[in-house]
C-alpha cells in the first residue's frame, strides 16, 4: 500500500508543489507537440487525439514509475560510439530526439512552402500546407515522443522527490493542467503561423537537446527555455501590433 502520510508532510507538501510546477514545466514541449500534431486530424478528432496523448503521456511515467528496478537498469551501458558509452536510456533520447528534429523541420517547411498542392491539402486540415493524416498514424507518433518525454520526466522526478506517491501525485496534477489548456493552446499556436513555427523551433531545440544528452553532453534547458519565453513574448508585441494595423486599415483611418 502506498504511504498516503508523506503528502501531509510539510516537506512533502513542498516536494509535491516543486515537482507539480517542474512537471508542468517540462510539459510545456509535450503539449506543443500534441497542439501541432492534433491539426493534421480531422477537426471532429482534434479534441480526442489530444486527451488520448495526454492521457497515454500519464500512463506511461506512472508505469515507469511503478517498474523503477526496469527504469534505473536503461542508465547501464550496452556499448560504445565514438568513445561514448550508450545506454537503453541514451538510445531512446537518441531516437527521440532525431525524430523531433525531423519532425519539426518538415513540418517547418510544409509551412513555410505551402505550394499549391499543400494549400489545397490544408482545405481538410485547417493548417497551411498540412495535409490531414490518420488518426492512428497521429496517436503513434505522439505515443513515440511521449516515451521520451515521460522517461525525462520520471528521472527529473526520482531526482527531486523520496515518496513514489508524491511523484505520482505531481504527475497527475500536472497532466491535469495539461488537459485543461490543450484545447486552448492548440487552437492559439494553428490561429497564429508565426506562433507555429515558433513553436516547431522550440520543439526542435528540445530535440538537439536531447541528442546531445544522449551523448553525455549536458545543456541546461532553462536557457532554452528562457530565449523561448523571450521570444514569445516579443511575437506576442508582433500579433498585437500586426492587429492594431489592421483594425486601423479596416476603420479607414
Amino acid at each position: 500500500m502506498p504511504d498516503f502520510s508523506a503528502l501531509l508532510s510539510a516537506e512533502g507538501l513542498v516536494s509535491l508543489v516543486s515537482l507539480t510546477a517542474l512537471e508542468i514545466v517540462l510539459g510545456i514541449d509535450n503539449i506543443i507537440f500534441v497542439a501541432i500534431l492534433s491539426q493534421k486530424v480531422a477537426p471532429a478528432q482534434r479534441s480526442r487525439v489530444r486527451r488520448l496523448g495526454i492521457g497515454l503521456a500519464l500512463i506511461l511515467r506512472i508505469g515507469l514509475l511503478l517498474g523503477l528496478s526496469w527504469l534505473m537498469s536503461l542508465t547501464r551501458p550496452l556499448f560504445a560510439v565514438l568513445g561514448n558509452q550508450l545506454s537503453g536510456r541514451d538510445l531512446v533520447l537518441l531516437v527521440g530526439g532525431l525524430f523531433l528534429i525531423g519532425k519539426s523541420a518538415h513540418e517547418i517547411y510544409q509551412l513555410v512552402e505551402d505550394d499549391e498542392d499543400g494549400g489545397a491539402k490544408a482545405e481538410t486540415s485547417g493548417v497551411p500546407g498540412a495535409a490531414s493524416a490518420g488518426f492512428a498514424s497521429t496517436l503513434a507518433q505522439l505515443l513515440a515522443l511521449d516515451i521520451v518525454f515521460s522517461l525525462d520526466s520520471v528521472i527529473t522526478a526520482v531526482g527531486m522527490a523520496r515518496a513514489v506517491v508524491i511523484m505520482v501525485a505531481a504527475m497527475i496534477a500536472a497532466v491535469t493542467v495539461m488537459l485543461i489548456f490543450a484545447n486552448a493552446v492548440s487552437e492559439f499556436i494553428n490561429r497564429h503561423p508565426s506562433m507555429r513555427v515558433l513553436a516547431l523551433s522550440f520543439l526542435m531545440l528540445i530535440g538537439v537537446l536531447l541528442v546531445a544528452d544522449a551523448f553525455d553532453k549536458h545543456i541546461n534547458k532553462s536557457y532554452v527555455y528562457f530565449a523561448m519565453a523571450f521570444s514569445f513574448a516579443v511575437e506576442l508585441l508582433n500579433l498585437r501590433g500586426r492587429r492594431k494595423r489592421r483594425e486601423k486599415k479596416a476603420s479607414g483611418t
